[in-house]
């Protein structure tokens, strides 16, 4: 087959949909070495994929992301084609990155990673959820299957949009191997290289409001009052409408007992979540919820919300606490905290947990909708 997969929010260093891109393009081509894998992705720096996806043929469009919605918009109002722009004219294109150009002689696969646009239209920029809520209807229709990361997202689909169950698929996302209890020596290189604290909370999170970290704030500083020693971090980019949280976090008395380290290369993240105490997840929404598997696998206890897709992802392997609970993520918190059998039981089940989740099943139940899609196409 010549598939060709947006790379865009990989080369971008999107956080979740990022790494869903990365890694399954990575599984895909060790999977199956001997199709023709061809990136397409948009980028005004003009990066180049790691190795060896930068050995693969690809189509770069150096252009901000709005000129490329635009042209994309455009020319599906205009019914303009544009397979010979993504160098896709008759094979198959995987849209990773909930955009979908018009496509005449070219099949296609839609991932669709949440409806955080119709659920939690604040976590999105005013231009974005315009966009999205125009267009998004006509990819899901327009695309041949779309693959959804959970069932939680699935029945989302099915509910707002009204599209049939065979028209959806469930593809759970992976854990990469490299997500392993780290090494002695890696982790103390970590904690010398973010001045991290002997004991730490640790969420692996956007700011933004979706993530829910205010109420993550409030019940850290009343586990302060029992355990002032233990601090929080936080790793991730201040995402849309943050200043909430910032204000908060200085309401609270929090601006020194919280560390912030902005986004953390995927390299330092097994290390730091070896680290932690506790990984705490309390947002509101989330379309599949990788960083619960990615702690799991490196041996973290996790305390995560119970919606949306995260009872499905956590299993029994998690405290699921109702995200708006300061009190019940309080007790949490500061049960995981003193009680070394609890964390020792949690350690255990996450890592049974985290096994059930690779990228290789991703890319081989990923790769048979392409072969049957592929297949209608081409008989």
């Amino acid at each position: 087959m010549h598939v060709t997969i947006d790379y865009t929010p990989a080369i971008q260093q999107h956080a979740g949909i990022g790494r869903y891109a990365d890694e399954l393009t990575r599984a895909l081509i060790a999977l199956q070495p001997g199709d023709d894998w061809h990136l397409f992705y948009v980028d005004p720096e003009n990066r180049v994929p790691a190795p060896p996806l930068d050995k693969l043929a690809r189509t770069t469009l150096r252009q901000s992301n709005k000129r490329w919605r635009l042209s994309v918009l455009l020319n599906t109002c205009s019914q303009r084609a544009m397979d010979q722009r993504l160098h896709s004219h008759g094979g198959l294109f995987h849209a990773t990155d909930h955009l979908l150009p018009p496509l005449a002689h070219t099949c296609s696969v839609f991932t669709l990673h949440d409806l955080t646009v119709l659920k939690f239209p604040t976590a999105h920029t005013q231009l974005n959820r315009r966009f999205l809520r125009l267009m998004l209807p006509h990819f899901l229709r327009t695309a041949d299957v779309v693959i959804a990361d959970s069932h939680c997202t699935k029945q989302d689909a099915l509910q707002l949009y009204g599209l049939s169950t065979d028209h959806v698929r469930v593809v759970h996302l992976g854990v990469d191997e490299h997500f392993m209890p780290a090494s002695a020596v890696s982790a103390q290189a970590v904690r010398k290289r973010y001045q991290l604290p002997g004991r730490f909370i640790l969420v692996v999170s956007t700011i933004e409001p979706r993530k829910n970290l205010i109420v993550l704030l409030e019940a850290y500083q009343a586990l302060r009052q029992q355990n002032p020693e233990i601090q929080l971090v936080i790793a991730g980019k201040r995402g849309w409408h943050s200043e909430p949280f910032f204000k908060r976090l200085q309401e609270l008395g929090l601006t020194e007992q919280v560390k912030r380290l902005g986004y953390v290369p995927d390299e330092d993240l097994p290390a730091l979540y070896s680290l932690a105490e506790v990984f705490a997840f309390p947002s509101l929404y989330e379309g599949f919820g990788l960083p619960v598997l990615e702690a799991m696998a490196c041996g973290t206890p996790v305390v995560c919300s119970n919606t949306s897709s995260l009872p499905e992802v956590a299993g029994e392997a998690a405290i699921q606490i109702a995200p708006t609970d300061v009190r019940e993520w309080t007790q949490a918190l500061e049960q995981i905290s003193r009680d070394a059998e609890r964390r020792t039981d949690l350690r255990e089940r996450g890592f049974r947990q985290a096994a059930r989740f690779t990228w290789e099943a991703t890319a081989r139940q990923t790769y048979t909708i392409y072969q049957e899609v592929y297949g209608t196409h081409h008989p």
